[in-house]
């Protein structure tokens, strides 16, 4: 089992990586920086590996699935993806329904014998210099997401864990600004919106386990896309606290919609992350793509979504 992990990562797992040296048929590689670890689960995909693990967060899962996505022209010629949950928000760890607190071996042994399903990735374009395009497993947020981004350093991370986003949360507040933001619904006209913040999802949480998309499957074929309509603080509120209850999308101050792309452009630029790594504030357009990976799950995963108000299995 070949397992990547990022050595320079702000959640870096430690004692969990030493714990990983010592099983038998683990093949441990540490890659320096995030093109050290898209080429090594390239490669690992060209060279016939049947499982690649990504060890750590969403933003190392992110590099792997990139990295596999490189290979092959569908999601049978690419290896599995596998996780190891060892990073500060595992979102998407909680989307494949896998145990965050497990010990290490128990979760390499799990992925063993673990189900494969077949999910969905989002595909990111955007200008940024070359029109770069690279793949999200999890969520792209922007807006006062995107505040909070800009905030949340490695050293934050490091001394907060999950709490760190809401340090970096509390601490973007004085910056929350509305965006004048032109949406097109896949081929359809655009629409204005006065907006705080878009998240375009193919995962359920993020920032640590907020239902920022409670509706999502990620084998749908479609992309979950929330618009928060700008209001006052006191909206702001009334969201958090039904976004907590477990859904929030009907709401009056929300624009939600399942399609298979959107195009974003707003004034001022509005920041956007993708599975949690600040990108671009240039003009961005989302795009499913179906069936794209095999992924290893966990025992509590869904493909449809959890009722409102369900208890997490993880």
């Amino acid at each position: 089992m070949l397992v990547l992990y990022n050595s320079n990562a702000g959640s870096a797992p430690g004692a969990d990586v030493d714990a990983l040296r010592t099983y038998r048929g683990v093949e441990l590689v540490a890659c320096e920086n995030p093109d050290d670890t898209i080429a090594a689960a390239a490669d690992a995909a060209r060279t016939g590996h049947d499982v690649v693990v990504a060890a750590g967060g969403d933003g190392t899962i992110h590099l792997v699935a990139n990295g596999l996505m490189e290979a092959g022209g569908s999601a049978e010629d690419r290896p599995a993806l596998g996780v190891l949950p060892l990073g500060t928000g595992n979102d998407f760890a909680r989307t494949l329904g896998l145990p965050l607190k497990q010990p290490v071996g128990a979760a390499v042994e799990a992925l063993g014998h673990a189900p494969t399903r077949t999910l969905d990735l989002i595909r990111v374009s955007h200008p940024d210099g070359e029109g770069q395009t690279q793949y999200a497993v999890n969520a792209c947020a922007g807006g006062f997401s995107g505040a909070v981004d800009e905030i949340l350093t490695d050293d934050l991370k490091a001394t907060w864990g999950p709490l760190a986003y809401l340090v970096g949360g509390v601490k973007a507040l004085p910056a929350l600004d509305g965006y004048r933001t032109h949406v097109t619904w896949g081929g359809g006209p655009a629409e204005t919106v006065d907006a705080f913040n878009i998240v375009v999802a193919n995962g359920r949480t993020a920032g640590g386990g907020r239902p920022v998309a409670p509706r999502a499957s990620p084998e749908d074929g479609l992309l979950d896309v929330v618009l928060v309509r700008s209001g006052t603080g006191l909206d702001v509120a009334r969201l958090l606290a039904r976004a907590a209850a477990g859904d929030y999308l009907d709401d009056d101050g929300i624009v939600f919609d399942q399609v298979e792309r959107v195009a974003v452009t707003s004034t001022p630029g509005m920041w956007f992350n993708v599975d949690g790594e600040l990108r671009t504030n240039d003009p961005i357009t989302f795009e499913v793509v179906p069936a794209a990976l095999r992924v290893l799950v966990g025992p509590g995963y869904q493909a449809a979504p959890p009722e409102p108000g369900a208890t997490s299995p993880v």
